[in-house]
């Protein structure tokens, strides 16, 4: 079932869902599993599963000569959709990215999710590759996330990049798109991000998912700026449960957003991991409530491949 067809069902409730990272390279579905078994009793209506474009490294040779590498630490995201989605008969969102594939790849890829069955993707354009400033498309790549949902909706519209196919059976996926409450890291102000988002929901996206944020108060202003601009489609917000001390600094330099002061001064006053751990389920719980007041469709989670601290709060509210 498509995510706009679980929101239009949904009769006033606040909906569940979340979204892991696929396995490390070498591993197996069991991690995976792990992550998903907690969570099944709170009626996901799906799960999202993320794709991670490749990384450069660098390796000195026998000759001592140093060696450019390419390599994919997490690859397989068709395929665990697929396991999760005939395993546990929980709807699907494959993430596609621009950075690292062709047109012609994303097509392949989106042709393999239409067969599968699988009803929905989320469209975004990827951060840039490991230890480069700058985001770099794939040659015969798709550089902008508007391009990317151009070309599922094509798709949809029965419309491939090999123009002789004649009678092609369109595609039927529902489009996500991501939304920024703190802006784009790379948008000049939040005016100009929003413009851009508008245009990708004006292309046919059909929701949007936002980036984790810890003030609800950026949420609320967000989707009105949104509202306000046209933008009607269901906006699903992110909430991401601090788990590490560390991340006081790590999130706000990975992507680019606040961490509210009353946060960051319990977080500061914690003595082990554990503590920030469970500071960080009572905020999202005290989040997620105040968002379900207001009427939300869905509460997305960002889980991390560790699921017992969205358990705790998924207890709580749902």
């Amino acid at each position: 079932m498509k995510i706009t067809e679980h929101i239009a069902n949904r009769r006033g409730k606040t909906l569940f869902s979340f979204e892991l990272l696929p396995p490390l390279k070498g591993e197996n579905f069991e991690g995976i599993s792990q992550a998903i078994d907690p969570l099944v009793e709170f009626d996901p209506v799906a799960v999202d599963v993320t794709y991670h474009r490749e990384e450069i490294v660098y390796k000195e040779r026998p000759d001592g000569l140093i060696e450019k590498r390419t390599i994919r630490k997490r690859p397989g995201t068709v395929g665990i959709s697929a396991a999760i989605k005939f395993k546990y008969n929980i709807d699907v969102v494959p993430h596609l990215i621009c950075g690292g594939f062709t047109r012609e790849e994303t097509e392949n890829a989106l042709i393999d999710l239409y067969f599968l069955g699988i009803d929905n993707v989320l469209l975004v354009r990827g951060d840039n590759p490991a230890g480069e400033k700058v985001f770099r498309a794939e040659p015969g790549g798709n550089f902008y996330a508007l391009q990317l949902v151009k070309q599922a909706v094509n798709m949809n519209r029965g419309i491939y990049l090999e123009e002789e196919i004649i009678n092609a059976n369109p595609t039927n996926f529902c489009i996500g798109v991501a939304g920024y409450p703190e802006k784009h890291a790379e948008s000049p102000n939040m005016a100009a991000d929003i413009v851009h988002l508008k245009e990708k929901v004006d292309a046919g996206a059909d929701y949007i998912v936002t980036q984790m944020f810890f003030d609800n108060a950026d949420f609320f202003r967000f989707e009105k700026a949104c509202r306000e601009a046209g933008i009607t489609v269901p906006i699903i917000p992110g909430i991401k449960p601090l788990s590490l001390k560390s991340q006081l600094s790590a999130l706000p330099r990975t992507f680019s957003i606040d961490l509210p002061e009353a946060l960051v001064r319990e977080a500061e006053k914690c003595v082990s991991n554990q503590q920030v751990r469970q500071l960080g389920v009572e905020w999202a719980i005290s989040q997620s409530r105040e968002l379900i007041r207001h009427g939300v469709p869905v509460l997305h989670f960002y889980s991390m491949g560790k699921s017992d601290n969205i358990r705790a709060i998924a207890r709580e509210v749902f």
